[in-house]
């Protein structure tokens, strides 16, 4: 489908609802490819996604009417409010820091406040996307087959779940209450378990703790590690639906997002450097005849972990991203609608 053709059924009664609804509309600001055919990994049959922007309404900004996302499901479409995804954007979230990276023509509706986003979007790079981006690459990694990361070794396996902990544990600091660093310490060491080579091990010295945040920190490092004895139930219906390959594909492409964040500062969606390995990926090149991921894949992740670990360390991004101009311009459009300027 040319980016005509997807401009030319936007555009059809399918869609009225952009220009019906009444919190979408005029107060749309952004609209564009969302999915595969903004990544440049779609292929014939890749639905069509769309994801926009719309401000928010004067009467919901100056009382408690509230108005936070549209999602109409029969044409994957998500129009996130721009309160909402201001604050998403802040948090480097994967799913909507995109939506600020796409080539020009993937734009199917920009006016001025699109515009002056997309300007801005500098203002919300920050070292936060190493643990929005590798804890959402991590979740896809959990998907995935843990017969197959035994394949690689056990020790490589107990790494991959260590790694899924520690981004869940670097959010900790902002959920409960705060402890020092090196108060909780996670490593890998020689296994005391029968049947392991290593294992995780845990060292806490922790003093007058809440009992309550403590029981919820274990629980989320506990669910992690209970999700990688559940992927092989979960692998079978993505198997089933040829969805695996896909699931491998988003992981791969998530690292090399993050990366161009870290790197270079900038927002890329649309993966044309990678193109090629990642419909590789997609298409089985990393299955074997069980459709099970192959070693060589989770040798490319260890190498983009590798990688994600360097830049996190090396990048000139700052811990958080710029809170005041953020605010600022969020202050600065809201503002210009109670006034009736936009």
């Amino acid at each position: 489908m040319t980016i005509e053709e997807i401009k030319q059924k936007v555009a059809s009664k399918e869609y009225n609802f952009l220009r019906e609804n009444e919190h979408l509309g005029k107060n749309i600001i952004l609209l564009g490819l969302g999915g595969s055919h903004a990544y440049g990994t779609n292929t014939e049959s890749s639905d069509l996604d769309v994801r926009g922007i719309a401000v928010n309404r004067k009467e919901e900004i100056l009382s408690n009417i509230r108005f936070e996302q549209f999602v109409n499901e029969e044409t994957d479409t998500t129009i996130y409010s721009f309160n909402k995804i201001i604050a998403l954007l802040s948090n480097c979230n994967p799913n909507t820091i995109e939506i600020l990276g796409l080539k020009p023509e993937h734009y199917l509706y920009i006016n001025s406040v699109g515009k002056e986003l997309l300007n801005n979007s500098h203002m919300f790079l920050s070292k936060k996307c190493v643990q929005s981006f590798g804890g959402y690459a991590n979740s896809q990694l959990r998907r995935l087959d843990n017969k197959a990361v035994r394949l690689v070794g056990q020790a490589e396996r107990e790494n991959h779940i260590l790694n899924s902990i520690k981004n869940a544990f670097a959010t900790f600091p902002d959920k409960y209450f705060p402890f020092k660093d090196g108060d909780i310490k996670l490593y890998i060491d020689k296994a005391v378990q029968e049947d392991y080579d290593t294992e995780i091990f845990m060292d806490v010295n922790l003093k007058h703790y809440p009992l309550r945040d403590y029981k919820s920190m274990w629980s989320e490092m506990n669910n992690i590690v209970k999700d990688y004895s559940k992927i092989g139930k979960r692998n079978k219906h993505a198997i089933e639906h040829e969805k695996l390959g896909k699931h491998m594909m988003h992981l791969v492409r998530l690292f090399y997002t993050c990366f161009d964040i870290l790197e270079n500062e900038r927002i890329v969606t649309y993966r044309k450097e990678e193109h090629d390995l990642l419909m590789d990926i997609r298409n089985g090149k990393y299955l074997d005849d069980n459709r099970q991921p192959i070693p060589e894949f989770f040798e490319l992740v260890d190498e983009l972990e590798k990688r994600l670990d360097y830049d996190k360390v090396n990048t000139s991004l700052p811990d958080k991203p710029d809170y005041k101009r953020i605010n600022d311009f969020a202050i600065s459009v809201n503002e210009r609608i109670v006034k009736g300027e936009l």
